[in-house]
């Protein structure tokens, strides 16, 4: 069974973000995604920032974080999806642009 867990066991929570806020969350799927929501960012109150190693990397920008939350676990299930080739990467673009 594949699993979700804290990139480098939380240490990346409070650090700098690729998009320039603060890392809220951050995890690592044994598939190979990785999904990071920051906040105070220097486009958007809220990013999410996702993908799958050697394949793609996609953000996402928010204005409120219940929707940032949201938007954050629906994408988790998704980009299990695309890590195991069940969901290609235009797909995942395309319902979450």
């Amino acid at each position: 069974m594949t699993m979700w867990n804290a990139v480098d066991a939380g240490r990346t929570l409070g650090t700098t973000g690729s998009e320039g806020g603060v890392i809220v969350r951050d995890d690592e799927h044994d598939a190979g995604a990785r999904i990071t929501l920051e906040e105070a960012t220097a486009i958007a109150p809220f990013a999410i920032t996702c993908g799958v190693y050697g394949v793609m990397v996609h953000t996402r920008y928010f204005g409120e974080r219940v929707v940032a939350e949201r938007a954050h676990d629906e994408m988790r299930a998704a980009l299990v999806d695309l890590a195991t080739d069940a969901l290609t990467a235009e797909d995942f673009v395309a319902r979450y642009p």
